[in-house]
């Protein structure tokens, strides 16, 4: 195996996360860590798992630092004019860009493979759900429900909000019964997490390969049946109704996707959306008005927004 590869680091905004995960994941990338200060202080804040934080690695100033790690073939170049492309152009989304900037570098595997390990510790992101590395050791508590993962090959560990705000709303609204959507799975965490909460039937459904068989991997580590991964066009390969359809996408897809959700869900069925600048969430609201969804939650954490609406 070729142990040397090509580091492309991208400086970037909170915000911007989600966007330029996506733009790697749409690329030859083989791996990605994402180091957001952020989510570091939320860390330090909400948890007591840390032997040593080292304060240094928090820079508020410098922005979010997303590494993304290739093999050096003939279509790099190419990858890489599409990433600085993409990061040029998070602004015409709505998106700060912050720093908005890409350096590729060689590095040598054993440098890189295990040491972003270190920012991943278990963590409690809601009443009940834990999100636990795989290689991380962890005393469960009575009343905690345990979702192993390997956050390394696609994007959802739990630490951002808009992931938080999902499993905080899907721990409130998940019943016995309940068939759930989980749209643009990434990691398979919210899947993980619905199914865990006791969903009868969770359907994660990604259009990255990479994602896909990252959740199905995710999926495999945690003690679960009920849960099946997808490869597809979002709603297009779900058959059936679900109780809840989940998205923690962007505010765009979200827009485009609600009429569709609307055609999958039973009546009275829960649409939980996130993945939504706050700039972007009277539009969200207004779509979903308009499709006939009543809005029930408003949930903000940070810049971002999760809606739970009703049909």
């Amino acid at each position: 195996m070729d142990k040397n590869w090509i580091e492309v680091t991208i400086i970037t905004s909170s915000e911007a996360v989600e966007a330029v995960s996506a733009m790697l994941y749409n690329t030859g990338v083989e791996g990605v860590s994402i180091l957001d200060p952020l989510d570091m202080i939320f860390r330090r804040d909400h948890t007591t798992d840390w032997d040593y934080f080292d304060e240094s690695i928090i820079d508020t100033n410098n922005g979010v630092v997303i590494k993304g790690y290739y093999k050096r073939d003939e279509k790099f170049e190419g990858y890489l004019e599409e990433i600085k492309t993409g990061v040029n152009n998070l602004p015409k989304f709505g998106l700060d860009k912050g720093v908005g900037s890409v350096i590729a570098n060689d590095v040598k595997e054993e440098d890189w493979e295990n040491n972003w390990k270190q920012y991943y510790k278990p963590i409690k992101v809601g009443e009940k759900i834990v999100i636990k590395p795989i290689w991380e050791q962890y005393d469960k508590k009575a009343d905690e429900i345990i979702v192993e993962l390997d956050p390394g090959m696609a994007f959802g560990t739990g630490t951002h909000e808009t992931t938080r705000m999902c499993i905080k709303a899907l721990e409130r609204h998940v019943k016995a019964e309940s068939v759930v959507f989980d749209i643009g799975t990434g990691s398979g965490i919210l899947s993980i997490a619905a199914a865990k909460l006791g969903a009868k039937k969770t359907i994660g459904v990604d259009l990255d390969p990479v994602a896909v068989d990252s959740a199905k991997q995710n999926v495999s580590y945690n003690d679960v049946s009920s849960i099946e991964i997808l490869y597809g066009d979002l709603l297009e390969v779900v058959n059936g109704r679900a109780n809840i359809v989940i998205a923690n996408i962007m505010a765009d897809v979200i827009m485009f996707l609600t009429q569709q959700v609307k055609s999958v869900l039973v009546e009275g069925g829960h649409f939980i959306s996130s993945g939504i600048i706050l700039i972007k969430k009277d539009e969200v609201i207004n779509k979903l008005t308009e499709c006939g969804f009543k809005i029930e939650e408003i949930n903000i954490e940070g810049e971002w927004v999760c809606i739970v609406a009703k049909l």
